[in-house]
């Protein structure tokens, strides 16, 4: 016959929750990143399949200091 499981302790189960959570927005901050990432390149392939020269982002300094 089985055993029973001993009851969970809820310390580590908070413990496992969070390390879940942690993970779980670690992911869903790199598919975000992810997608953004190929939204400009795609901008970019496309612009220059036009024929366009200037199709590179222009990063101008920040004037607000």
């Amino acid at each position: 016959m089985t055993e029973p499981h001993p009851p969970d302790d809820d310390k580590e189960r908070r413990t496992d929750n969070l390390v879940l959570l942690v993970g779980f927005a670690l992911l869903v901050g790199a598919g975000i990143w992810l997608l953004v990432t190929m939204a400009d390149i795609r901008k970019t392939q496309d612009c220059a399949a036009q024929g366009r020269r200037n199709c590179a982002t222009i990063e101008t300094p920040d004037r607000s200091r």
